[in-house]
């Protein structure tokens, strides 16, 4: 039997008395706490309790499966593969549409638990708002699990949705949570380590466009007066050599008591993972792996870095949320996305604590405004810690006007995807100036599936008005 932290032991207990009286639970926990643990241990008192027969784990990635998969195997002692003999099954999100009606017959059949880890990529309350994902749960799973169970670390959609099996409380309209675990208990408890962010600025930014020079004095400041983009300048050579060059005397520094501490750097693309891959190995002396939508079998890659030595993993989107490498001590955040939602999930990659002299937990990142702000919001949530360092590049960035930037968002995301079969509809273009949540939207959609009738679903708005 896994020993519980005070927190689990605390929310399954909590979560039994709520199913006297309803049959879905809502639990928000900081990533990295420990919600998949939880998870099982409450599936097993209610298998014990004769209360069920069956559980279903939905989650967004086949990576977040295995991690499921696994945990549930050890706390039953039964195979957890979907097949005959076996206690139950995980599955991705995006593969509901093509379960066949035998495993939603199930359902209604039997007593079953379902859960569904990151409830906050499901959308709607009802089918006429719904996404993809979130009409399967709203026809197939409200109303005919026994229980379900909702786990998250972010309790919102960047796109301020409503969240699928939600109830909000007014009159401000946030999401009700039967049980909450923050990162303030977090790391009082000892289950969370205390984040460090690096906020890298510079102010001798000089630009040149069309044969004329233009200085600016921050990051913020570049980013609202000119033309230059965030894309542009976490693709620039010095600034990805000057981030990537923090973070390894960071992690060197930790590895001198954890030798096997490892980093995370955070993509924007395929082509930019590359760059940022020879520049750790080539000109940092650093040893590393990469992992991306376009490798055969990513978890094995994910799976040998987690058990290995290595110093670097580079990813595009395949180490965010879910995915549990508690050696990780160290992030590069140099992705295009700049979300809450995504920004405090990365941030959730380095807080696992383990058995190691030093938990440190550093995340280094550009002062743009809005990972700034986002900073400084979970500096509030800890108030008698000191969370956010600023720190300023001493030598002088050179930029010159981006001729190439269209071409460069135009393969951002390194697309496989017919955005062309849109029933009429003019296809959506990676080089439009999308929205944040745009962009965080079709970025999930890519790495996590690939089906066009999906882009339809969560893109038909967006569509309407272009």
């Amino acid at each position: 039997m896994i020993k519980l932290r005070d927190w689990q032991t605390r929310c399954v207990k909590h979560a039994l008395n709520i199913y006297q009286s309803q049959n879905h639970f809502l639990c928000l926990a900081t990533p990295g706490a420990g919600k998949t643990v939880m998870a099982s241990e409450l599936a097993m008192r209610l298998y014990e309790q004769k209360k069920i027969d069956f559980i279903l784990c939905f989650s967004p990635s086949t990576e977040v499966n295995e991690s499921i998969r696994q945990t549930f195997s050890k706390r039953f002692k039964r195979r957890f593969n979907g097949l005959i003999g076996a206690i139950g099954g995980v599955y991705t999100y995006q593969s509901m549409p093509s379960l066949s009606d035998e495993v939603w017959q199930l359902i209604r059949s039997h007593n079953v638990f379902v859960i569904m880890d990151e409830i906050h990529h499901l959308k709607g309350t009802e089918v006429g708002n719904a996404n993809a994902w979130g009409e399967e749960v709203l026809i197939n799973i409200q109303n005919q699990a026994t229980y379900t169970l909702a786990l998250s670390g972010t309790p919102w959609r960047s796109d301020n949705a409503p969240i699928v099996l939600s109830t909000f409380t007014e009159p401000d309209n946030t999401i009700h949570c039967d049980f909450i675990y923050g990162l303030k208990e977090a790391i009082a408890d000892g289950v969370c380590r205390e984040p460090k962010i690096v906020l890298i600025d510079n102010n001798k930014i000089n630009l040149e466009s069309n044969n004329l020079q233009e200085s600016f004095s921050s990051i913020e400041q570049l980013l609202s007066k000119s033309k230059v983009s965030f894309q542009g300048l976490i693709t620039n050579q010095k600034v990805m050599e000057y981030m990537l060059g923090e973070s390894v005397n960071k992690l060197n520094e930790i590895r001198e008591h954890n030798p096997n501490a490892g980093g995370l750097i955070i993509a924007t693309s395929i082509k930019h993972a590359k760059q940022l891959y020879h520049i750790l190995v080539d000109k940092l002396e650093q040893t590393a792996s990469i992992v991306t939508s376009k490798v055969q079998r990513p978890s094995l890659i994910i799976d040998d870095f987690r058990h290995s030595k290595v110093q670097w993993i580079v990813s595009v989107g395949m180490v965010s949320e879910g995915t549990d490498i508690p050696r990780l001590q160290v992030c590069c955040h140099l992705s295009r996305i700049k979300t809450e939602m995504h920004y405090r999930q990365v941030l959730g990659r380095i807080l696992r604590v383990t058995d190691d002299k030093d938990q440190q937990a550093w995340l280094f990142t550009l002062a743009e405004k809005s990972l700034t702000e986002f900073a400084y919001r979970i500096n509030e949530d800890l108030p008698e810690k000191t969370v956010v360092f600023e720190k300023s590049i001493s030598d002088e960035l050179d930029l010159t006007s981006e001729e190439s930037y269209d071409a460069e968002l135009k393969t951002a995301f390194d697309f496989n995807i017919d955005l062309n079969l849109t029933q009429g509809k003019k296809p959506i273009n990676p080089s439009q100036n999308l929205s944040d949540i745009d962009e965080e939207n079709l970025y999930n959609l890519t790495l996590l599936g690939g089906f066009k009738e999906k882009i339809v679903k969560m893109f038909d708005a967006h569509l309407q008005c272009n």
